[in-house]
């Protein structure tokens, strides 16, 4: 549910959102039977330019992202664009910190590293 309420924030700020899924299709069954709509397919949302990417979701979220060729290349681009990132500490939801480079951060709940916000699960102590 947190992309839920992340895009309900950012669009209540007048933001500009785009949701798109790595999955084939605009639909996604998320993990208590919640239905989301997304706004794009990911083949479609990689050619438009972001002031931010947000990535949310639990384990299944973070493989699905982990596997998409093409996120991994939007989020590259996003990166060689210096808007967001690069080099700055985070945590993730505990089963995936062994993907991060540096995993000192992985057992805090958030951190902020300049203008990145990590967070390791809105459902975890």
């Amino acid at each position: 549910m947190e992309v839920v309420m992340i895009i309900d924030i950012l669009r209540r700020a007048k933001a500009n959102v785009v949701m798109a899924l790595v999955e084939d299709g605009l639909k996604i069954v998320a993990s208590r039977k919640v239905k989301i709509i997304a706004d794009k397919l990911l083949d479609e949302a990689v050619k438009l330019q972001y002031d931010l990417v947000v990535l949310s979701g639990g384990l299944p979220g973070a493989q699905a992202f982990t596997n998409s060729a093409k996120l991994v290349d939007l989020l590259k681009k996003q990166a060689e664009s210096n808007t967001l990132y690069w080099g700055k500490k985070a945590t993730t939801y505990p089963s995936m910190c062994s993907k991060l480079s540096d995993q000192s951060e992985c057992e805090n709940r958030v951190v902020v590293d300049g203008n990145l916000i990590t967070s390791r699960s809105q459902g975890l102590p």
